[in-house]
């Protein structure tokens, strides 16, 4: 993406229409900050860039919060690491990280995605870094290790069910990395979000081969997850 299809995106969007804690949240600094740093040519540019972007733009860095303008943010900041300059591209990537990292606020929890209408922040923005996951494998250490974050926060996209006994067995695709053991997750389907306590991974994808997984399910009926459905880890989702 060149700096002039960079700054058309950054305009595209509608930054004073996303939500954000008051007193926190500036839609001005998101988008100021982000053409700021697009353009940047140096470190003092860059470091400009990046203090309005963390005092209130994407994160508020002094509260630790981040705000769902950074999931619309993460593909124009991956952009960044990839065509900006290396100033701006490092900033970019500790935005990512903190925002990554950093807690949610009052109600502002989640987002609407293409795959959920309420995903968790946290899990929204690592599908992004995992869509980046060849460009910041790239980045060295740093990279790598906002990768491994971002596994934790996995997501199962459910293609097909079978009842197996009192539970029932999903098949689908993994992204990220499943935890060992029995896992509480959240299952959206439409525009319900409903809680499940028990959910086992009974087979793991085939490291560099295929996503496709299977877990298995209990305490809900088959009809309950009807594809087309998704989870996500339960610890990943505050609030409403």
């Amino acid at each position: 993406m060149a700096v002039l299809e960079l700054l058309e995106a950054i305009e595209a969007v509608d930054w004073g229409s996303l939500p954000g804690p008051a007193g926190l949240y500036e839609p001005a600094r998101a988008a100021t900050g982000l053409r700021a740093l697009a353009t940047a040519a140096g470190l003092v540019r860059a470091a400009d860039a990046g203090s309005l972007l963390a005092g209130g733009g994407l994160v508020h860095d002094h509260s630790g919060a981040v705000f769902p303008a950074a999931v619309a943010a993460a593909p124009l900041l991956l952009a960044v690491v990839r065509h900006g300059h290396p100033a701006a591209g490092a900033t970019a990537l500790g935005l990512l990280d903190d925002a990554l990292a950093f807690a949610v606020r009052d109600q502002h929890t989640r987002v609407a995605t293409p795959y959920a209408e309420a995903a968790p922040i946290c899990c929204a923005l690592a599908d992004h870094l995992r869509d980046g996951s060849s460009l910041l494998a790239a980045r060295g250490r740093e990279g790598k290790r906002l990768l491994a974050d971002a596994a934790g926060h996995w997501r199962f996209d459910a293609q097909e069910v079978i009842a197996e006994g009192d539970g029932i067995a999903v098949f689908g695709t993994l992204a990220g990395r499943f935890p060992d053991g029995c896992q509480a997750a959240e299952l959206h389907r439409a525009d319900r979000v409903v809680a499940l306590e028990r959910v086992v991974l009974l087979h793991p994808p085939e490291a560099g081969v295929s996503p496709d997984a299977s877990l298995r399910v209990d305490g809900v009926r088959s009809d309950e997850l009807v594809p087309p459905a998704v989870l996500f880890p339960a610890r990943c989702g505050p609030g409403p």
